[in-house]
């Protein structure tokens, strides 16, 4: 097929990527300096919707697949749809489901899903008097559109009404901020299960842990996301089956009864209590850097996949409704200084070579493979430079997650860029977890 991917970061790279393996056509924009090494980049602004629609009527392809929220949000698949053109992606409507945590809440709160209760807010004063009466730590969540970063963890009344006059009333996270929510905060684990549907079918694939904190120890501010493995093993059989009962199967009927058909990617950011799962947020594309772990252990053809679901036809490209998943991926993502604040771009980056096409980087079978995924990049004067907060995403594969680690950081410690930063302590939490799953099963063992 010939296939149009719109974005230009390290899940775009990683979709490009996988569309590539699976021996389609792809053209990415605007693309970033990884990307242009395996694909066509033409200049476009993503969210220059009928910019957008034009160029790829013009060009016939089969397929537009969208990578960011934003044009889905602005309603991209519906001038497509317009058009007559196929496209994957849900319609602005339906793409409320990440661009407004209020809608969002609502509907899991009409369909019986479990979340964390919660507040809604147009009125800073409003708000402000609903935290006299609060138990803390609460969260605090922009409603908008905030890259990943609009969902803040604060532990005393002061911090939130500080963050809700920043939000609500100097609008620090622009109109995102204008309808704030304020929710119970969670204690567990998190992890993220992904689902590709037509609207009725789901198929899942490999559920995956992103790690949001910028340091070690799920320390300092929220990011758009610092690294990620799959598959979580916290995410077992028993806890797929009961979010796949009790949040995708109400989600989409909710959705059917308000008149709304979601073909697309929903992704149910879950925490796991020990009362059971509960849903932190959706989102209505692929996640990243989860994308960059999960691609890599599809075993289907990601086009056909992608195609069935925009001609609201997933059954005819799927045999089972959970993709393979023989090996481990881990991800690491080396981010600009400064991040997720200000930073400086166009430093120039050592050690990427070769590894700027996202292809293989050692060995020669599967299990024995890193990827490098650019993410803030472009190119100067034959250079690769960062353009952006997160620059790589390196991604490691292997029989067990402690070697998909070791794979990974053995590459990344390989590429340097001034002021570089990266957590060390991606997929640990896995590791322990894995280990102790492993000491469980051996005292089960008969004689043991």
């Amino acid at each position: 097929m010939k296939i149009l991917v719109l974005g230009s970061g390290g899940r775009e790279h990683a979709i490009v990527w996988k569309l590539k393996q699976d021996g389609h056509e792809v053209t990415c924009a605007p693309g970033n300096a990884g990307i242009s090494q395996i694909a066509g980049c033409v200049a476009l602004n993503p969210e220059d919707v009928a910019a957008v629609a034009a160029y790829a009527g013009q060009n016939r392809f089969d397929l537009t697949v969208v990578g960011p929220e934003g044009p889905l949000v602005a309603g991209i698949s519906d001038e497509f749809l317009r058009r007559g053109l196929p496209i994957f992606g849900p319609t602005r409507q339906a793409a409320q489901l990440e661009g407004s945590k209020t809608f969002a809440k609502q509907l899991m709160q009409e369909c019986g899903i479990p979340t964390a209760r919660f507040e809604a807010f147009t009125d800073p004063a409003k708000a402000g008097a609903y935290l006299a009466d609060q138990e803390y730590p609460l969260v605090i969540k922009a409603s908008g559109l905030a890259l990943g970063k609009g969902a803040v963890i604060v532990q005393t009344r002061a911090e939130a009404e500080t963050l809700i006059e920043e939000m609500m009333v100097s609008r620090t996270m622009g109109e995102a901020g204008a309808t704030v929510v304020v929710e119970e905060f969670l204690q567990g684990e998190e992890a993220s299960i992904i689902g590709i549907t037509d609207g009725r079918q789901v198929f899942y694939l490999s559920p995956s842990q992103d790690h949001k904190a910028l340091l070690d120890g799920d320390q300092g501010p929220n990011t758009g996301g610092m690294g990620a493995y799959a598959p979580a093993p916290i995410v077992t059989p028993e806890l797929q089956d009961a979010v796949e009962k009790t949040v995708f199967a109400p989600l989409l009927e909710g959705l059917r009864r308000r008149g709304i058909e979601y073909r697309g990617v929903v992704y149910a950011g879950m925490m796991v209590t020990d009362k059971g799962p509960y849903v932190l947020e959706f989102n209505c594309r692929f996640g990243d850097p989860e994308t960059q772990v999960i691609l890599p252990l599809l075993e289907a053809d990601l086009g056909e996949l992608l195609l069935a679901v925009a001609n609201g036809d997933l059954q005819s490209a799927v045999r089972s409704p959970h993709s393979a998943v023989p090996h481990h991926a881990l991800c690491v993502v080396a981010a600009s200084a400064g991040y997720p604040g200000r930073y400086e771009k166009g430093k120039a980056i050592a050690g990427v070579g070769e590894q700027g096409s996202g292809g293989r980087e050692q060995g020669s079978g599967v299990g024995e493979e890193v990827f490098v995924f650019h993410a803030g990049t472009r190119m100067q004067d034959g250079v690769v430079v960062t353009s952006g907060g997160r620059v790589l995403g390196v991604t490691g594969l292997g029989p067990t997650l402690s070697e998909a680690k070791q794979k990974a950081y053995t590459v990344l410690n390989g590429i340097h860029f001034e002021g570089m930063q990266f957590r060390r302590d991606i997929g640990d939490k896995g590791i322990r977890r894995s280990q102790k799953s492993e000491v469980r099963s051996q005292n089960r063992r008969p004689g043991s």
